[in-house]
């Protein structure tokens, strides 16, 4: 379940662009005392531009907002840019972390987003209109995402590969 948070920039400093901002997941945990419960939050956030730069971030706090605010702070300090092969991903790519696996597919242009709520709000921030995404073993909201962002970082395109072989472009593709 990913909420579409669009925060205006609060400080005012015109050096970052604009990223979109979602939830991807709260959590409530308690903990129980003398008193009675304490309950407070977790906030699985993700930032991106929409033009290949993305990252996710985890905000805990007492209070909703707080862990909203604190995550998407997180989200902006760990943000990468992926290769993108027009409105797609450049190959077939797997991505694991802990117990989630993710499977990411390039599509055809059209076919749109195929992918489940955490791997939907990575893909989408990141600006990726074509894809299909099958998340394979965990349906741990904060395993899927950084799955999905350690598939994403090992995307790599036609040049990248042949600069680290030192072959021309060319010869790769055959």
């Amino acid at each position: 379940m990913a909420y579409n948070t669009n925060r205006d920039n609060r400080r005012g400093d015109e050096s970052q662009p604009e990223f979109t901002e979602k939830v991807v997941s709260l959590n409530r945990v308690s903990k129980t005392v003398k008193g009675g419960r304490i309950f407070k939050f977790a906030a699985l956030c993700v930032v991106g531009d929409g033009k290949g730069r993305v990252g996710f971030g985890l905000g805990k706090a007492g209070e909703v907002s707080e862990a909203i605010r604190k995550g998407i702070e997180d989200a902006k300090k760990n943000v990468t840019t992926i290769t993108m092969s027009g409105t797609t991903i450049p190959h077939e790519v797997l991505g694991v972390f802990g117990a989630g696996k993710v499977l990411l597919k390039p599509a055809a242009p059209g076919t749109g987003v195929i992918a489940g709520g955490p791997v939907r709000a990575i893909v989408e921030a990141a600006g990726i209109k074509d894809v299909r995404a099958k998340s394979l073993r965990s349906n741990n909201p904060q395993n899927v995402v950084a799955a999905t962002m350690v598939a994403l970082r090992s995307l790599r395109d036609v040049h990248q590969v042949a600069a680290v072989r030192g072959k021309s472009p060319e010869e790769i593709l055959g």
